[in-house]
């Protein structure tokens, strides 16, 4: 079992959604049926249906499954808080865009009734912000830092994340992406365009930004007792304030994955928990340090794997 000082949580954002989605651990593990039953008590609709059930062109509308996303997670950490009484407290915990409220959920600094109802309203501007400024995303495979800096510029789209090396997504206006996505590919770069409802993490959240922060006011917030990453800064966030005003400067702002991964190594950490749906991070992780651990645990077939005997993720 690894040290709680070498050990970090982390939990991934939209785009890991499926139907049936935490159904084993609701039918598995009282504690993660709690959070399903807590969050719709909360939204005042049965989440749990949306996410076992579908249909799957409601649950991956921006304002569901952001939620969606955010309680099959917290489920799951409950329930492999319940499977091994020896898992390691993280020294950190942190979360790609979406994941950073799961991530302070975990840390104690947000609650799951908060938290839900936050990340809808997060969504639905998200959303809207789409429609009156429509745009999206593009993840550029093959270049570096500089290399997708100098598309943006000559496009006039934006770095909205910075994954790993040679992973960079770019947000922006239709047409501009469209001319980012030629450029990419004239210089040998993979080019995949993401399945979302708009610029995210732009400029063209702008719209939306000071509605959110009312929204992100009026919702209250507690010290974390585990040091959080800022998505924008890749740095600790340990105060009310600080993550208030992260998460309204996240909604336009780049995502910096590498550099909060690169922090957390830089501080003693070896090994990560990816906990949620999917395994994008677990697999950006390696790619950013290869000697790096990493578990993945997004079901009890992998809770089941690690608990006897952790083996980490090939």
């Amino acid at each position: 079992m690894a040290e709680s000082s070498t050990v970090a949580y982390v939990f991934p954002g939209q785009g890991s959604q499926s139907t049936g989605m935490g159904l084993d651990l609701y039918n598995g593990y009282p504690s993660a049926r709690k959070v399903f039953d807590e969050a719709e008590s909360s939204l005042g609709f049965p989440l749990s249906r949306l996410c076992f059930d579908g249909p799957e062109e409601e649950l991956t509308k921006t304002h569901n499954v952001q939620p969606a996303i955010l309680v099959t997670s917290i489920a799951c950490l409950k329930a492999l808080e319940d499977a091994l009484a020896d898992l390691p407290s993280p020294a950190y915990v942190a979360g790609h865009s979406l994941g950073e409220y799961t991530a302070l959920v975990a840390a104690g600094a947000l609650n799951v009734a908060d938290a839900v109802l936050l990340v809808r309203e997060r969504g639905r501007l998200m959303y809207e912000a789409g429609l009156k400024s429509p745009g999206s995303m593009l993840a550029i495979i093959g270049l570096d830092e500089e290399g997708a800096k100098e598309i943006s510029l000559c496009t006039g789209t934006e770095i909205s994340n910075i994954n790993c090396p040679g992973q960079i997504v770019l947000s922006g206006a239709t047409q501009a992406l469209a001319k980012a996505d030629r450029l990419a590919k004239s210089r040998s770069a993979r080019v995949v365009p993401l399945k979302v409802s708009g610029a995210f993490h732009s400029a063209l959240m702008e719209p939306v930004i000071a509605e959110f922060r009312e929204v992100v006011s009026g919702i209250s917030f507690q010290p974390p007792a585990v040091p959080v990453i800022s998505n924008v800064t890749a740095r600790p966030l340990t105060g009310i304030n600080s993550i208030k005003e992260e998460l309204v400067k996240q909604l336009r702002s780049c995502i910096q994955w590498q550099g909060s991964v690169e922090y957390m190594t830089q501080n003693g950490v070896t090994t990560f928990y990816e906990i949620g749906p999917g395994r994008v991070l677990s697999g950006l992780i390696r790619r950013i340090n290869h000697g790096l651990r990493t578990f993945n645990i997004s079901g009890i077939e992998d809770i089941a794997q690690i608990a006897p005997a952790e083996n980490p993720t090939s």
